[in-house]
């Protein structure tokens, strides 16, 4: 029986119905996840609102596609099925909380009437309870939406769509089956959500641009310090303004990585304590004054907590606050501060700081050993990037050797530094890859480890369902070389089968116009095939499949002194 708020609602529109444009409105095209029982109904919905289905092999894998595909487009949305599916999800939700990445996680439930009354329904715990898998996600959701009551569904929906973009974290909504197909007020669609960030008090942001000015035209030789959140909280482009008009040498956390135009003059590297460029953590830590914009001082994001930089040097800039030395100015965002410390500098004096290149170290040059090594690699892969290119590297060597890369213009580089979850780097991938190709962006690149890629490798059968080309190198170097510097080193645990990893684009039924695959073994072999035409191109359509052969006990330098210093601090007592 209808209500009468029902009955007078003049554009009724379904609950799903409203709550997918929203997510097209705010610029998802797809939506990754598995249809359960008590999503189904709600999955129709998807394809008249002009969203993709993409159909995960598992929701583990479908939340690091979501991860992924959110950090090329700024948003996404995944769908999974009350209790088995959710939870299957879980890792990768919280590792997109850890590392600030907007998520829409989208749960269909049983019904209002089946919660209300406690049914022992399949999915459940068995105990009535319909709110203990919503308390779980509390903890790694910045909202909670639960839509129990159709006249509260589309403030509900907007609210968390909102805090999930202007906060930077997943949001958790539960859409009950009998919720679906309710009606609510199709025009409030007409109004869109407002994104903007609230301003900061004028008279404080003033008063901080002043203190800030006052520091930074007193310093000798500061450094700017570039890191995660100011990607992910929407501050590249007065960083990026700051940067060029200021002209002071500028470097990047790792997580940072491709935050900054590594082509600039003032460009200067890596900076990770012990773990940095050559000669980055000299220039760093001899500054006077270090303009820190956005910083996760997490241990992989430091090379172990190696970072010797005083705050009494540091003016640091964040999405909730400003602070200058030992003084905090909270609520006062660090967008509208580096606008108006940019529009009013001065002349400052400034040191020049270490120019990186992907210039092969000497002693790889003229050795004659023609095995792929770490410190050969990665400097020749920066000289095979191009501007543009999505480069995308697994918690392992990569993660580590990617530091040593200097990017073309432009390039989004995507790892997991801080949640570090084995595996996510081939899900997102997937994700990536898809919001690449609705951008038109040519190339997304994968570099991940044999063991590391065993975890998820599924999603390889994803990406060829959804007609999507990646570039994919698995490097073969035996297990889990991370671990192996930790702890372990010729330890069983830290091995892996070997695959016939190139054998697996044909298992997953991809047909033989569908894919490349290549076995590199030599550096010579690296050579050849980043001088491949069809293999580099941007332009070719099909999935590019890469065994890339490394000795196991080789790893870069970064991975090794950062290693060192986890096992230590594993061993160390109360």
């Amino acid at each position: 029986m209808t209500d009468l708020r029902t009955q007078e609602l003049k554009n009724p529109i379904d609950v799903a119905e409203y709550l997918y444009k929203r997510l097209y409105e705010v610029g998802v095209r797809s939506v990754h996840g598995l249809p359960g029982d008590y999503n189904l109904v709600a999955l129709d919905y998807l394809k008249p609102a002009g969203l993709h289905w993409v159909g995960n092999c598992n929701e583990l894998n479908a939340g690091y596609a979501a991860d992924g595909y959110a950090r090329v487009n700024g948003v996404s949305a995944i769908i999974t099925t009350f209790g088995v599916g959710e939870l299957s999800a879980v890792n990768a939700i919280a590792g997109a909380y850890s590392e600030y990445v907007p998520v829409v996680h989208i749960v269909g439930y049983p019904t209002t009437a089946a919660q209300k009354n406690g049914l022992l329904l399949h999915h459940t715990l068995g105990n009535g309870d319909y709110n203990v898998f919503a308390k779980m996600s509390t903890q790694i959701s910045c909202a909670v939406s639960m839509l129990n009551n159709q006249h509260e569904a589309a403030t509900l929906i907007d609210n968390a769509i909102r805090e999930c973009i202007l906060k930077s974290r997943p949001v958790y909504i539960a859409l009950p089956a009998d919720m679906v197909q309710k009606k609510i007020d199709g025009d409030r669609l007409k109004t869109p959500l407002d994104l903007s960030y609230p301003p900061n008090d004028p008279e404080k942001e003033d008063y901080v641009v002043d203190v800030v000015l006052k520091y930074l035209h007193a310093a000798r030789n500061p450094v700017i310090l570039v890191d995660a959140c100011a990607i992910r909280h929407r501050a590249l482009e007065e960083t990026h303004v700051f940067v060029e008009k200021s002209g002071i040498p500028v470097f990047v956390a790792p997580m940072g990585k491709g935050a900054v135009n590594e082509t600039l003059p003032n460009y200067g590297g890596v900076y990770a304590g012990d773990g940095s460029n050559k000669g980055v953590r000299e220039r760093v830590e001899s500054a006077d004054l270090v303009i820190s914009i956005g910083a996760i001082k997490s241990d992989f994001n430091t090379a172990g907590f190696t970072y010797r930089v005083s705050q009494l040097n540091t003016i640091d800039f964040h999405s909730y606050g400003v602070n200058v030395r030992y003084s905090e100015y909270p609520g006062v965002r660090m967008n509208g501060v580096l606008k108006k410390v940019t529009e009013k500098l001065g002349k400052l004096n400034i040191e020049s700081g270490p120019t990186p290149s992907n210039d092969i170290p000497d002693d790889e040059v003229k050795s004659p050993e023609p095995t792929i090594t770490q410190a050969w690699f990665w400097p020749r892969l920066g000289q095979w990037l191009q501007p543009k290119d999505i480069v995308i590297t697994e918690t392992g060597t990569a993660n580590f050797g990617i530091w040593e890369t200097r990017f073309p213009d432009d390039v989004t580089a995507i790892s997991q530094v801080l949640w570090g979850s084995i595996g996510y780097a081939t899900g997102s991938c997937q994700g990536a890859a898809l919001a690449a190709k609705e951008k038109g962006i040519k190339r997304t690149i994968l570099f991940t480890g044999d063991g590391s890629f065993q975890l998820t490798a599924q999603e390889v059968s994803t990406i060829l369902r959804n007609k999507l080309n990646p570039i994919i190198f698995v490097i073969c170097n035996n297990g889990y070389t991370i671990e192996r510097f930790i702890h372990g080193w010729e330890d069983s645990y830290n091995d892996v089968q070997e695959w016939k990893y190139k054998d697996l684009p044909a298992t997953f039924g991809a047909s033989k116009d569908q894919y490349l695959t290549y076995r590199v073994e030599t550096k010579k072999q690296v050579e050849e095939l980043f001088l491949d035409k069809e293999f580099s191109s941007g332009d070719t359509q099909k999935l590019r499949f890469v065994e890339l052969v490394m000795p196991w006990d080789d790893a870069p330098a970064a991975l090794k002194s950062t290693a060192e210093a986890a096992a230590k601090r594993n061993a160390e007592s109360s």
